[in-house]
Formats: C-alpha cells, structure tokens, sequence
C-alpha cells in the first residue's frame, strides 16, 4: 500500500501526470460534444425520414 500511495503522490508532483490527466479532460469533453452531435442529427433525421414517409402515405393537397 506504501508503494502505491508513493507512486501516486510522485504522479501528482510530476508534471507529466497533470498532462495526462488534461488530455483524459479533454478527451471526455469531446466525447461528450460527439454523443451530443450524433443524437441530435439521429433526432433530425429520424424528423424528416417521418414526414417523408407521411408525405408518401398521403400526398399534400389531398385532404384525405
């Protein structure tokens, strides 16, 4: 347990480790940015694929 608790408190006092632990922020940021972009095009997506589809049941103009 000493070793481990040695190994982290040089990790912290290592200026590599801070690098590290920036790059994991940023990495997390961006995969937050990616999921948020992918649901909201799928969402846009799936919008028009439906209207599309609702257009081609009962075209505009019919009033049936």
């Amino acid at each position: 347990m000493e070793k481990f608790m040695a190994k982290m408190m040089q990790l912290v006092k290592d200026e590599e480790g801070a690098t590290m632990v920036e790059y994991a922020l940023m990495l997390a940021l961006i995969a937050i940015v990616c999921i948020t972009a992918v649901t909201l095009i799928g969402t846009n997506a799936t919008a028009i694929f439906t209207e599309a589809a609702n257009e081609l049941v009962e075209p505009a103009g019919t009033g049936g």
